[in-house]
């Protein structure tokens, strides 16, 4: 009797196995007086440090944070301080440096939050603690050229930001997740997952990510840093926010949202404050893949749920005297349009509309795809509005025209998997799409230059696969898989498939696989959810071997060939296409 399973029990097991397990660590309470200007302090993978109210880092001060630690928030019942939330706040003039690994990432959550259970908490569990908020000496659109960062009284000088150094280094941030964060340092203040205020060029912040935080993933007031590697998943806001002036810029984003709860945008993008305020936003964002909430969902609650706007959510909206560049990027399955521009009637100088005809504000080379407004053409989902929220024809028309002219395509981008339901969601580029060999006809100075779009290349194994694997809650929780993309040939315990050819296959593809020995084989062809559309037993030699299958009876979609034999499993990507 040949023995069966689910593809997707498989997967799920391999990514249980890849989280970051946590053992029984010893708990350090960690107060506002026990970080200091004259402050020396590393926090050891052997501890767990928990957060007592607001803890300020105060300038001078100096903070590092070893791979593999955790940093929990508090809960508000457990303050004994009076704060409303436990929040970490690296004034200016002080630093963190906070290395984590791929293999021991540096985790910020709840008090509450079993590390060991990736189902204990759910994206719904926000506002369960602060976040984290670093400040600098960086340049700010906002008069006089400081500021105090929101939530926090303006008499704490230890909130203020902002000043001329453009090049103010902070520290560095590598592998950290900041989880299930937003209470509210003030009413009606949450805080974002990861808070970037005035931080300079200097800084370095690669592989972050923010898992279910109430208010925004990460938001940027002012500065220059650039941030690489980011993910925001089923935040309460928005994933991306920028304002008051930010220069910098980043390569791999990846923001996910759900409709289910709290939401927002994938990106709000605002210029200045007020809006004519020198100098305006204008980052540039590489390798972006945002997901939306889906084509036909209304949201519940947040800012696109909030009554005022029906439910819709833009994928992006710039405003304010926004500027940027978006390039190699993707956009998909928002219910409303998939970018906004804001064109005031009562300011033709200081708005976003100016910087686009300026050049100041540049999208180049994405795909765009499943969108709820409209049809779907490029028409109906790049869009100029007005302050009230009314399309403006005559400024959108121009806005489709600059961007359809500037290589930007409404098509899909065909990930390896979008069944976001079916619990095998895979945003990277499958290796057969168009996307994934679109992005080499656009590149910037101080950017890699990749031949495909979206925020993860197609492909299998480390050097190509989904940099979020191993460490990130989007993918222990299992939001995200690394699904089978079968390119090449794959081994394992002397085993080896290669990719079926021809691959995509129409009427008949032939697998090639190689044994150690004489062994029993089952080939299995499974459709996304696993399910079993077609088995093969045979007994076969050891070395080369070569297995016709007919595809003619099967559906255009993709497929998973399953090779099993000699106490081995090993399987690659099909397409059926016609």
């Amino acid at each position: 009797m040949v023995r069966k399973f689910n593809l997707f029990t498989l997967t799920l097991f391999a990514c249980l196995v890849l989280q970051t397990q946590i053992t029984a660590q010893t708990l350090v309470p960690v107060t506002d007086a026990d970080l200091t200007a004259e402050s020396d302090v590393t926090w050891t993978a052997g501890n767990e440090y928990v957060l007592n109210g607001l803890v300020f880092l105060e300038t001078g001060g100096k903070l590092t944070i070893e791979a593999g630690t955790v940093i929990r928030g508090a809960a508000q019942g457990n303050i004994t301080n009076g704060d409303l939330a436990s929040t970490l706040i690296i004034s200016r003039g002080a630093q963190i440096f906070a290395n984590g690994t791929a293999e021991a990432p540096i985790i910020f959550t709840a008090e509450s939050d079993d590390l060991n259970s990736p189902d204990d908490l759910e994206a719904r569990d926000r506002q369960l603690w602060g976040g984290l908020i670093i400040l600098g000496s960086a340049t700010i659109a906002s008069p006089g050229g400081q500021n105090n960062i929101e939530g926090i009284k303006a008499t704490e000088d230890r909130t203020e930001y902002g000043g001329t150094d453009d090049d103010d280094n902070s520290g560095v941030l590598n592998y950290v997740s900041i989880r299930h964060g937003g209470a509210a340092l003030a009413p009606g203040d949450e805080i974002n997952g990861l808070t970037l205020g005035g931080v300079g060029s200097g800084t370095t912040i690669d592989y972050v990510e923010v898992y279910a935080n109430f208010d925004d993933g990460i938001e940027w007031f002012g500065g220059t840093v650039k941030v690489n590697h980011a993910a925001t998943a089923f935040c309460g806001d928005d994933g991306f926010d920028y304002d008051l002036g930010w220069r910098g810029g980043g390569q791999y984003w990846f923001s996910l949202q759900s409709g289910a709860q709290n939401t927002g945008r994938a990106g709000e993008h605002d210029g200045a404050d007020p809006d004519g305020q020198a100098p305006f936003s204008n980052p540039t964002i590489v390798n972006a893949t945002y997901v939306g909430i889906g084509q036909d969902a209304v949201a519940v609650g947040g800012e696109a749920g909030d009554g005022n706007n029906d439910g819709l959510a833009y994928a992006v909206y710039f405003r304010d005297n926004a500027g940027g560049t978006y390039a190699n990027s993707i956009f998909y399955d928002f219910n409303s349009a998939a970018i906004a521009i804001e064109d005031r009637t009562d300011n033709t100088e200081d708005d976003t509309y100016a910087r686009l005809l300026a050049g100041d504000l540049t999208l180049q080379n994405n795909y765009f795809f499943n969108f709820g407004r409209g049809t779907g053409t490029a028409a109906d989902i790049f869009v100029a509005i007005d302050q009230g929220g009314a399309i403006v024809p005559a400024s959108s028309a121009e806005f489709v025209s600059r961007l359809v002219a500037a290589g930007n395509v409404v098509a899909d981008p065909e990930f390896n998997n979008d069944d976001r339901d079916g619990g095998a969601f895979d945003p990277r580029p499958s290796a057969f799409s168009p996307a994934a060999n679109a992005g080499s006809s656009f590149a910037i100075a101080g950017y890699d230059t990749t031949n495909y779009v979206g925020a993860f290349a197609p492909g299998n194994g480390d050097e190509n696969g989904n940099w979020l694997m191993g460490w990130s809650a989007i993918t222990e929780t299992g939001a995200v898989f690394d699904f089978l993309n079968g390119v090449g040939q794959i081994t394992t315990n002397g085993m080896a498939l290669d990719a079926p050819a021809p691959n995509p296959a129409s009427d008949l593809t032939t697998i090639n696989y190689e044994l150690p020995r004489r062994a029993e084989v089952t080939i299995s062809i499974l459709d996304v959810l696993g399910r079993n559309q077609g088995q093969f037993t045979t007994t076969a030699l050891g070395g080369s071997n070569s297995f016709p299958v007919d595809v003619s009876n099967l559906p255009n979609g993709t497929y998973v060939v399953l090779l099993e034999a000699a106490g081995g499993r090993l399987a690659q990507k099909l397409v059926v296409r016609r």
